[in-house]
């Protein structure tokens, strides 16, 4: 995953972490079902939060950005403390500015271009909410998580992502002085990418900032946020992996420099960020993912993923992660490798994952950072995250289509899709594809085998 942020493309949008009092925040309802045994599922009234590098953010005694373009207003934030107590994050119109809405009861709809009155918003990314002020916190050892999902209008080049970060509970409220928002305004995020593009990190503006050549509104700064993470799904109609990525660290920390692990230091830094994927094209069946394929699609379906440990407890060490699909009322397992010198598995265990990097002839951090372990550690105290996005990095090549691009296609490991490589560059498929969406619905967290069955 070579995550990078997708963020507004109008002039007020920009970034601060006091409260702003322009626009009230309502969370959008997204209710999830807690599961027992089959049959035996609970509601709990959760909701959903937008990130808060998606929201306006202006000085505190009146309407002027903090950040304008892809540049720092100097004179609100000479630094970042000063830039954190002078600039107030306001609330958001899901709806109107984002394309952020609820269908159905149970149901999030990511819409990927959403025109406005100041111009257009590009992706989304939110959080799943226990209260009004607390993420929901999930503990997924000895769980299975499930929920439906609908790609149909999500082409080559997007990724439609769910995934838990180790965030903490409040957004680094309680920790960060310089934070007076919060979880209740999408604060505190972090990932295996150590991002560093994030514009508020730990309560301060990362203000020592260089602006994006390709992207006007994004930029990075000196500081990244770095946590553990799990990619149940990224995909789009065409591909789709999931993937776990631990760190050294096990809670929400700010880098600097190798810990952030950029360019040359990517295998030295806090977290793996290429992580252990079972992408079922790349590991050798071209027919199971896709229109028409044994995974339809053009249809939704639900999606199963299981987290077994060791001794078959909460806290036991986590020893292999499962996947299933639902269709149609069938229960479809995952695809097995087909790569010689990979056992024929269908599930991430660190027996696949040694195997799979060495026959791909990728760096085997997964293994030196804490490898399954290290990454169920993490899996105790996670923050569910729903996102859609384009990719400025690599234009979604490490999904979808052949990566490293000059690479050749036919080595082992390359290719992971089929879609042209040009397809994914954000220019082109937001001028393309500016009504692509995703919904996600029918989130269940249960015991094992409770939250799903075949039907027919």
């Amino acid at each position: 995953m070579y995550r990078t942020l997708t963020a507004l493309s109008f002039a007020g949008l920009v970034l601060g972490q006091q409260v702003g009092t322009q626009t009230a925040e309502k969370h959008p309802a997204l209710p999830i079902q807690v599961c027992t045994g089959p049959g035996a599922c609970k509601n709990e009234e959760t909701t959903a939060v937008l990130d808060s590098n998606w929201r306006w953010t202006h000085v505190t005694s009146g309407y002027t950005n903090c950040y304008d373009g892809n540049k720092w207003n100097a004179t609100a934030c000479p630094d970042g403390k000063t830039c954190a107590s002078n600039c107030a994050i306001d609330g958001a119109d899901y709806a109107k500015t984002y394309g952020i809405t609820t269908p159905s009861s149970g149901a999030l709809k990511l819409q990927f271009v959403t025109k406005n009155d100041n111009g257009q918003n590009v992706g989304s990314r939110v959080y799943l909410m226990a209260s009004d002020d607390k993420y929901r916190m999930f503990n997924l050892l000895n769980k299975e998580f499930t929920f439906d999902v609908d790609v149909s209008k999500l082409p080559c080049g997007l990724n439609g992502a769910v995934y838990f970060s180790e965030m903490d509970e409040d957004g680094g409220l309680s920790k960060y002085p310089g934070n007076k928002a919060g979880a209740k305004y999408g604060t505190g995020y972090c990932d295996s990418q150590c991002p560093t593009d994030i514009k508020f990190i730990n309560g301060e503006a990362n203000v020592n900032w260089k602006g994006s050549a390709d992207d006007p509104n994004s930029g990075s700064g000196a500081f990244g946020t770095c946590c553990a993470e799990m990619d149940i799904w990224e995909a789009n109609l065409d591909a789709a992996a999931f993937t776990p990525h631990p760190c050294k660290v096990t809670e929400q920390t700010r880098c600097e420099g190798k810990d952030c692990g950029n360019g040359d230091d990517r295998y030295s830094g806090l977290c793996d960020k290429d992580g252990c994927d079972f992408n079922s094209f790349r590991m050798g069946n071209q027919d199971f993912y896709g229109t028409a394929k044994m995974v339809d699609t053009s249809k939704p379906f639900t999606l199963v993923t299981q987290f077994l440990t060791a001794d078959g407890t909460d806290t036991g060490a986590l020893k292999q992660i499962n996947r299933f699909y639902v269709q149609g009322g069938k229960v479809i397992p995952n695809s097995a490798v087909a790569i010689e010198g990979i056992d024929p598995v269908n599930h991430i265990s660190d027996d696949f994952c040694k195997q799979q990097k060495s026959v791909f002839k990728d760096n085997n951090y997964f293994a030196s950072v804490g490898g399954m372990a290290g990454m169920g550690k993490s899996l105790e105290k996670m923050v569910l995250v729903l996102s859609v996005w384009d990719d400025h990095a690599v234009s979604m090549n490490w999904l979808d289509s052949h990566f490293p691009t000059d690479a050749t296609a036919t080595s082992p490991g390359v290719a992971r899709g089929r879609c042209d490589p040009a397809a994914g560059e954000p220019k082109t498929v937001e001028a393309a594809h500016p009504d692509a969406y995703v919904i996600y619905s029918n989130i269940k967290l249960g015991a094992i085998n409770s939250t799903f069955a075949a039907t027919s």
